[in-house]
């Protein structure tokens, strides 16, 4: 019972490599760049960095966590059944220790999932995890998670680093992490009999440590192109850019066949951005196809739609927007709403939109300043983070459900333009036994929250990264999410 992956899109195969069984650096540690900011070493809490969630899943294990393709695997937990009704699923949870010495029981475990779960009220992680009725200790090492309706994507949910279960402020693995030079970091396996699973034969000829380095894209693809690393990770459309001047054409990059939310989202909805209508116009006026066609990749499609196509739950019932219109009958109608509010008198001040640096964000505020100019509209670019009219935003899906689009936008995320029917609708679904009656609640919730207008969609994400051939322990995944630990084993 976990979540579909989706297809693998026509450019993200032609991408694609077979990496051979050995290479570079497996005598000794294997390089590792993540881009990203430094202080990520240090994040606590609930709301991670992607490089601190990746560090946060080397180190912090939850019931269960992800291999290199994105399956979810065995970690605390080593075994675990779903009832018939998909209501309740039991872990057994292995023998071993907490960092204090402890043995892991279930008392423990069950108390840190209570607390893990109650970090993420007020995210949209923690409307993942609404349907969670009760986690009861029913063993010395079993614990039950009860479910007030069916939950396919438990387990790929319990996998996320926010869920990793420390005990008094620790992790057990199955990594260590230490400083390193240069301000990198090693990361090194921990023996499995010292994390109460069975002794493995060659375990210190198998396992290589890794020498992290989280840093900045220019840097980090520097480090990648001197050879100082074979892995470079947490590539985004925002430095997109880099990656094809430099990697393209040996074939070291790899793009993940990921979904998720890639567009502009609406921060303040006062004067001209408070009416849907004119936030819609925004929607019309952007040329989706050219923006696309600046970073040349084939294959990468546009779309209008607030949750993709490709979800396992889409009933197919809403398609694009505005089909059977072409771009300039969408600008001339956008175009219409922007005068007809100043000829009201009424003033449209220069909108702010924030984004990330980089070259990619280059191309995107480009195509977006050229479709808002076309209807009457100027704009200006601000640092990400800045308050701002409109957001660019990049997220890749965690899981292959409607409910992970919709529950990103909802009233307790977006606290500017939400649909609070929306969230009804999506509350509804969470409680519904039957799939086709949630399926059908769901797209009812995603024509709501369409049709506020909160949140312009461009087109599904980018995820790439450069993996030097010969590298093992990589492999293309769905949620964009290479965890450390699968890199650390040289092939038997």
């Amino acid at each position: 019972m976990v979540a579909r992956i989706p297809a693998f899109p026509t450019f993200l195969l032609l991408s694609a490599g077979l990496l051979a069984s050995c290479g570079k650096g497996q005598d000794g540690e294997l390089g590792v760049a993540v881009i990203g900011n430094a202080s990520a070493i240090n994040e606590r809490g609930a709301r991670l960095s992607s490089p601190a969630q990746l560090i946060r899943s080397a180190t912090t294990e939850g019931l269960v966590g992800f291999d290199e393709q994105g399956r979810v695997v065995p970690a605390l937990a080593d075994r675990w059944i779903v009832t018939d009704n998909g209501q309740s699923y039991i872990f057994r949870l292995r023998d071993g220790t907490w960092p204090n010495g402890k043995r892991i029981t279930a008392d423990g475990a069950a108390a840190a999932v209570k607390k893990a779960i109650a970090a993420l009220r007020g995210t949209a992680l923690g409307l993942d995890l609404a349907a969670i009725d009760e986690v009861r200790v029913m063993a010395d090492r079993v614990i039950e998670i009860d479910l007030a309706a069916p939950v396919p994507e438990l387990l790929t949910l319990l996998a996320q680093p926010e869920l990793g279960l420390p005990f008094g402020g620790r992790g057990i693995g199955p990594m260590a992490v230490k400083a390193g030079e240069g301000g990198a970091r090693v990361f090194t396996l921990i023996p499995p009999e010292t994390r109460g699973l069975p002794k493995q034969a060659k375990f210190a000829k198998r396992a290589r440590p890794l020498r992290v380095t989280v840093a900045p894209s220019a840097k980090a693809v520097a480090l990648f192109t001197d050879g100082t690393v074979d892995v470079l990770l947490g590539g985004k459309i925002d430095t997109v850019p880099l990656a094809g001047r430099i990697g393209l054409t040996r074939g070291n990059v790899r793009l993940d066949p990921v979904t998720g939310l890639f567009g502009l989202v609406v921060d303040r909805a006062d004067g001209f951005l408070g009416d849907s209508a004119n936030r819609e116009a925004l929607a019309m006026a952007i040329d989706r196809d050219a923006l696309l066609g600046s970073f040349n990749i084939g294959g990468w499609q546009p779309t209008t739609r607030v949750v993709s196509g490709d979800v396992e739950d889409d009933l197919g019932t809403i398609g694009e927007r505005w089909q059977g219109m072409t771009l300039d009958e969408r600008r001339s109608q956008a175009a219409a709403r922007v005068a007809a509010w100043k000829g009201a008198g009424r003033a449209i001040p220069t909108l702010n939109i924030a984004m990330p640096d980089g070259p990619g964000s280059g191309l995107v505020f480009a195509a977006l300043r050229d479709g808002f100019a076309r209807i009457g509209l100027s704009v200006r670019r601000l640092p990400e983070g800045e308050r701002a009219d409109l957001r660019l935003v990049d997220i890749a899906a965690r899981y292959g459900r409607a409910t992970w689009f919709l529950n990103q936008l909802s009233c307790a995320v977006q606290k500017a333009v939400c649909s609070p029917i929306g969230d009804e609708r999506v509350a509804e679904a969470r409680r519904a036994m039957d799939p086709q009656a949630r399926a059908a609640l769901l797209a009812e919730a995603e024509a709501e929250i369409t049709a506020a207008n909160g949140f312009i969609p461009i087109a599904r994400p980018l995820r790439w990264s450069m993996v030097r051939s010969g590298t093992t322990g990589f492999a293309q995944s769905p949620w964009g999410w290479h965890p450390l630990p699968p890199l650390a084993w040289l092939p038997k």
